[in-house]
């Protein structure tokens, strides 16, 4: 793809997502950068279908709809939570792990259900994954992946972060990712590490 397109201080961006949490996290991670931060929920734009069987295919959906949508850059992310007994699963479908009957996602379910497949494995590896897509209204997409090693726990831990961060603890750690403080957790996540390559490139 070449060298990313670089956004400059001032400039409008929309965050493609109606997750609170991602969106949060990304406004933090943006903030000293004078970037102004909108969410396609606050525009009102629909979430379009993630059809992609890849972290990066899905993040590209969402950050090419949005960008077409407002006519500005957007960028999205696409992450989920990966354990080795699962063959990587929940993966890309780490949200619909969580989803109840009414369409709401209720994580503390989605962590049970995953517990539940799981049975008994002698392997704990996980792992979560971070891919960001910045978009441009002229269809130009650069892709930007972060992950972060360690193993799932069992019952989770914590009330911070969110999704599925009470079940993970990094490795070398001894708190989950529900359990740090966000600066600590902001130092070494998988979304940390996908945007210090989105900013060495595109900030």
């Amino acid at each position: 793809m070449g060298d990313a397109r670089r956004l400059a201080r001032g400039d409008r961006l929309v965050v493609a997502t109606h997750n609170a949490g991602k969106l949060r996290e990304i406004g933090e991670l943006l903030a000293p950068f004078g970037i102004e931060a909108v969410s396609a929920g606050a525009l009102g734009l629909p979430e379009p279908e993630e059809t992609g069987e890849t972290f990066a295919e899905n993040a590209t959906i969402k950050a090419r709809a949005a960008a077409t949508a407002a006519n500005l850059p957007a960028l999205a992310d696409d992450s989920g939570f990966c354990i080795a007994a699962l063959r990587g699963g929940p993966g890309v479908r780490t949200a619909d792990a969580a989803m109840l009957p009414d369409g709401s996602r209720d994580y503390g379910v989605g962590m049970a259900r995953v517990r539940a497949n799981l049975g008994e494995p002698e392997n704990t590896a996980a792992w979560f994954v971070c891919a960001l897509a910045l978009a441009w209204p002229d269809g130009r997409v650069d892709v930007f992946e972060g992950r972060v090693d360690g193993t799932w726990v069992w019952p989770p831990r914590g009330e911070r972060g969110f999704g599925f961060d009470p079940m993970f603890l990094p490795e070398g750690g001894s708190e989950t990712f529900g359990e740090m403080d966000p600066e600590a957790k902001h130092a070494i996540s998988h979304r940390a590490r996908a945007f210090a390559l989105f900013k060495a490139k595109a900030l």
